[in-house]
Order: C-alpha cells, then structure tokens, then sequence
C-alpha cells in the first residue's frame, strides 16, 4: 500500500471514529419558568400577532384562546392568557402520570411492560378508563396533593393542573377553588409540566427519561388532529397530550427537528378550535425553524 492510499485510509478512519449524528432530544439550554419570568418582546408580539390573524380567519374572538410558546434553544418566551384557568378535558392526565411515579419512584427503572403501555394509552390515546383505573389506584386527593406540592396548582396565581373526578365516572368530584371546574389547566403550569420534563426536572432524571418514553410509545400511533395535523409531513418528534370534549379543544406539545426545539401550547373554546391549533401549529413550526419573517398563518 502507497504511502498516500494509506493516508486517505487514515484519514476515512479518523472521521468516521469522530463523526456523531446529532441527537434529537439533546437537552435544552436551563430555562426557569416562574410567575415572573419574562416574555420576549419579539416573539411576544409575533404570536399575538398571529393568534389575531387566526381569530379572523376562523371568526374567534380573543377570550377563545390562552397560548405559550417556549423556544427550547434560545430561552425566548410568549404566553397570552398564561394564569386564566380553563376548562381542561383530558389535559391534566399528565398529572396521573406524574403521581403514578411520586407514588412508585422504583418504577422509573424497572417499569412492568403491560403499565408502561397503559400509560402510554394514557398520554397517546386518551383512554378515560385506564385514566380512572390509575387515579382511583392514586386517590384523587392524592394526586392533586402532588401537583399543589410541585407548585402545579396555586389559587393565588389563577389555579392550574386539577384532577378533580375520575375520568368517565361521576362516584366522586373535588371541584378547583379557582374555576369550578372538574379538569383544568392553566398555559403557564401545562407549559412548565413539559418545560420540567424536558429538562429532565420533572421529579427526578430517572422519572423525567422515562415519562418522555410514555408520551412518545412508538407502538401507539396519534391522535390525528390538533398539532399532529398541522404538522403533518415535517421531519419532527412530537410527545404531546391533547384533550377535548364539546367545543374545548386543547394541545400541549414538545416539538423536536432539524433547526427546531420547542413546547406549544394551547387551551380553545370554540367550534372550530382543532382548525386554530393545527394552523397554529403549522405557522409556529414555520417560524421556528429558521425560516425569515414573521409568524405568519398558511392559507
């Protein structure tokens, strides 16, 4: 072998040893959200603008809608109507989940398979039987006792994530102080949820990897509507919980990509409130990752 052949040889060997794909869930910049935390001006704007626009287009009225938007990789912040409690729908199963491992921390290590796939009908499906099976396993107050002691839930703030009834059953009801409401949610704490989880800070590293492998469930194809319809087709990882019932529709979302990583979220009550958040969603992705211009809503 010529001393150049050699060379080249080397030279392959050396960048393939050094060569590493860029990982889709690698961690984000530190990013604490707090009642005080600030919204960036720009992107504040942006969304507001856009939120306006979408309003128009699907003859929505501002009150319809609370809206946050996180940009993972840079820290920029939006929210429109963060603290104003909502009705929730299925939202706040997130909380059954994240009880499940307060109450069973071991589980983050060594979780029996056929749970993991009940949890992740959970989070994927919905399923508002596996969801009452697990909080009347819980204890309602159980699980509303360790969404108040995360700071999940403070009436002094407008409320939050509430668990207040076992899903499709009507044996027992704590209504929240706040709103009344059987299930509800607030953007800001909905925001933090996956914020915290993303950043592996929900409870504890072990429960956060593994809570992220619940939303995602490959086995578990998604609910096609809301974010997942306007996003359909783009090269992302998406690990989401959706809710609805009448006219509440509802996404919460961790959106990963090339150029992207970002959480959305978004509480509507209106009639066409799955036409808002896929349009939302799709605009959003536009601007996030990387394409010049403001945040603009496709036809």
């Amino acid at each position: 072998m010529n001393n150049r052949l050699a060379a080249g040889l080397l030279l392959l060997l050396l960048t393939a040893c050094t060569h590493t794909e860029p990982r889709m869930n690698s961690s984000p910049r530190p990013i604490h959200l707090t009642y005080d935390t600030p919204v960036d001006p720009g992107l504040q704007r942006q969304l507001e603008s856009l939120d306006a626009t979408l309003h128009q287009r699907f003859g929505k009225n501002p009150e319809d809608t609370a809206a946050g938007l996180c940009d993972l990789r840079t820290g920029r912040l939006a929210l429109i109507h963060p603290d104003r409690i909502e009705y929730a729908a299925s939202v706040p199963k997130i909380g059954i989940l994240l009880a499940y491992f307060v109450r069973h921390p071991e589980a983050a290590a060594q979780l029996d398979p056929k749970i993991r796939h009940e949890l992740g009908l959970i989070a994927k499906v919905s399923s508002n039987e596996l969801a009452a099976k697990y909080s009347a396993q819980l204890g309602l107050r159980y699980i509303q006792q360790c969404l108040n002691e995360r700071g999940f839930y403070d009436a002094r703030h407008g409320g939050g994530l509430w668990v207040g009834k076992h899903y499709g059953r009507t044996d027992e009801r704590y209504p929240d102080p706040v709103g009344g409401h059987s299930h509800a949610a607030t953007v800001r704490q909905v925001l933090r949820y996956f914020l915290l989880l993303e950043q592996d800070q929900l409870e504890s590293p072990a429960v956060s990897r593994t809570l992220r492998d619940i939303f995602a469930s490959p086995d578990i194809p998604h609910d096609p509507e809301r974010f997942v319809r306007g996003l359909a087709g783009r090269p992302v990882e998406i690990r989401r919980k959706w809710g609805d019932w009448e006219d509440w529709q509802h996404d919460a979302a961790i959106v990963i990509g090339p150029g992207r990583h970002y959480i959305l979220v978004a509480l509507t009550h209106h009639p066409r409130g799955r036409d808002y958040l896929a349009a939302l969603a799709a605009a959003v992705d536009d601007e996030l990752q990387n394409v010049p211009g403001e945040l603009t809503p496709r036809p």
